[in-house]
């Protein structure tokens, strides 16, 4: 959790320095953290090093790394098979579709 930290903070700091919007930062932070923790957790699954939990991979997919979390299934072909995993991914990829559309219903429908 601490290297998502770091690099979400890394990403921020770099975005208000570039006079981009802090959310931008924090956002592209967040994704890159977790392909990169998802990449980890992959290499070291199967050994003795210690996991990523699985929770710590929602967190990231929650917090807007849902994009990020979908690819890194797909690239490295990691977390795709348990059920409870996936359940929880696609709610909360559910919930993230769920706000998005009712934010964008919200803004675009006031005069």
């Amino acid at each position: 959790m601490a290297v998502a930290l770091i690099v979400v903070t890394a990403a921020t700091y770099a975005a208000v320095s570039s006079t981009l919007p802090a959310w931008i930062g924090a956002l592209a932070g967040v994704n890159l953290a977790t392909v990169l923790l998802y990449g980890y957790d992959k290499a070291v699954s199967g050994g003795t090093k210690l996991r990523v939990p699985e929770n710590v991979l929602h967190l990231l997919a929650f917090l807007g790394g849902s994009p990020a979390a979908l690819l890194s299934r797909a690239m490295f072909r990691h977390k795709t098979i348990k059920p409870s995993f996936r359940r929880t991914f696609w709610l909360i990829v559910a919930l993230q579709l769920t706000v998005a559309g009712t934010v964008s219903w919200w803004v675009l429908r006031r005069p």
